[in-house]
């Protein structure tokens, strides 16, 4: 495999770059990050792949989730852990649901990047480059602080450093053990009138849990946990200086995360970020929107995919509620018919924003539930497996998507509004909807 060089991937005209001012700086920067060490191994990509390769094939499902865009002032100890705890809860319950293993892939440690439907944003008659999350630019809107800046590659990557170090550390100290994890979802249902809602599967959970004890049952899945991490591959100097050959195969890795994905404005079948990718042996993933045909995934799948490998594609569809069991069907069939070894997402998030009459973007909870519904009931029909969701989503108590048991209104939004680019469900939303999707998975 040849590794296109960045000069080449430029020639693409990819979209979604940073215009950095000094190309000087930025040749720094890259040079900076090719002599850091990996972030992830390929060993750990591998495993992924073959956990992956089982939700292709119906025998796992896939929890994805975590931020819409990760700040550097949010890599805290406190963030990491509320994020990681909410996931490890909702997985709990959708094991029990599914009865299948359920990957646990973290939106986090490298989501620092976001495309941006405009390059430019205006304030009050001031224009200034848009914010592309940390790793370009900072927040303020202010011109020394929006001039994209290549040094912020190398925080990115001393950021998802820390990162991982906090995830490897709580998922095998302790942290993930089941029984604890049980107990904070027995909490949630006793304590929450949402959770209350729940009671009949959480006790079943519960008597599953007694029985185990009972039997002297204490396996070492019990006290651990195996968590990966994911993020949009989107700034090419990033993605392409953490390209590294593999010691024990001679391949090459991105090994800036287990898994990456291209997103809808850059899954260009001749683009330099296709290019990238199609190169490295990791899982990877393509966000489908409404735009995207069954053709143009089963060309996507030749390029990325020549080998036709269970668990080294992963399509993730973004249609919206309104527009899903009408668009989703002659995708998965045709792509099916072809004999494409692929696992199908679905994220029901970036299909249902919209904007509030007080300017704050947001979604509905039920249109989320919506989509996810119709996902499954669109792979029901067609005798397919509905392989997992992506969530945006955080464990704190933010007020940025409206409705779910809590009812947070329009009006609520602006009490703890946090995001800086898209709004994400809050830890009683992540965990309403986990009991929701179990109740899915057991008709599925």
């Amino acid at each position: 495999m040849t590794i296109p060089d960045l000069a080449t991937l430029h020639a693409l005209e990819p979209p979604q770059q940073p215009a950095y001012p000094d190309a000087v700086a930025v040749d720094a920067a890259v040079a900076r990050l090719r002599t850091l060490p990996p972030l992830v191994f390929a060993g750990e990509c591998d495993e992924l792949k073959a956990k992956l390769g089982e939700v292709a094939h119906g025998r796992a499902f896939l929890l994805q989730g975590g931020d819409c865009a990760e700040t550097f002032a949010g890599a805290t100890a406190d963030n990491v852990r509320n994020k990681l705890r909410v996931l490890l809860q909702m997985a709990v319950v959708l094991t029990y649901a599914a009865s299948v293993p359920v990957v646990k892939l973290g939106r986090l440690a490298g989501q620092y990047a976001k495309p941006r439907s405009s390059d430019l944003e205006t304030r009050e008659g001031v224009t200034l480059p848009a914010y592309r999350g940390d790793a370009v630019n900072g927040f303020d809107f202010t011109p020394e602080v929006r001039i994209p800046d290549p040094t912020r590659l190398i925080d990115a990557y001393h950021s998802s450093a820390s990162t991982l170090n906090l995830v490897r550390a709580f998922v095998t100290g302790g942290y993930a053990d089941l029984r604890q994890v049980h107990t904070w979802n027995t909490d949630f249902v006793s304590n929450s009138p949402v959770g209350k809602r729940y009671e009949k599967l959480a006790d079943e959970i519960d008597k599953a849990m007694r029985f185990m004890a009972a039997i002297g049952a204490d396996p070492d899945e019990f006290h651990r946990v195996d968590f990966h991490t994911c993020h949009e591959a989107l700034i090419l100097e990033y993605e392409h200086a953490l390209t590294r050959i593999d010691s024990r195969t001679g391949t090459p890795y991105d090994v800036s995360g287990h898994f990456v994905w291209i997103g809808e404005r850059t899954n260009d079948l001749d683009g330099a970020h296709v290019a990238l990718l199609s190169q490295v042996r990791n899982p990877i993933g393509v966000k489908v929107g409404p735009r995207t045909t069954a053709d143009d995934l089963i060309a996507l799948a030749g390029r990325l995919n020549p080998d036709n490998e269970a668990g080294r594609l992963t399509f993730i569809t973004r249609l919206g509620a309104g527009r899903i069991t009408d668009a989703l069907p002659p995708l998965v069939e045709k792509v099916t018919a072809a004999g494409l070894e692929v696992a199908w997402v679905c994220d029901p998030m970036h299909g249902n924003t919209f904007e509030t009459s007080t300017g704050y973007k947001t979604r509905r909870f039920e249109d989320v539930i919506r989509e996810v519904q119709g996902f499954f009931d669109v792979h029901r029909s067609l005798g397919t497996w509905p392989g997992g969701i992506h969530v945006e989503l955080t464990g704190d108590d933010v007020t940025e998507c409206v409705g779910g048991g809590e009812e947070v209104a329009e009006l609520d939004l602006a009490t703890r509004y946090e995001s800086v680019c898209d709004p994400r469900l809050n830890r009683v939303q992540s965990l309403e909807l986990a009991f929701l999707v179990a109740q899915m998975l057991r008709t599925a």
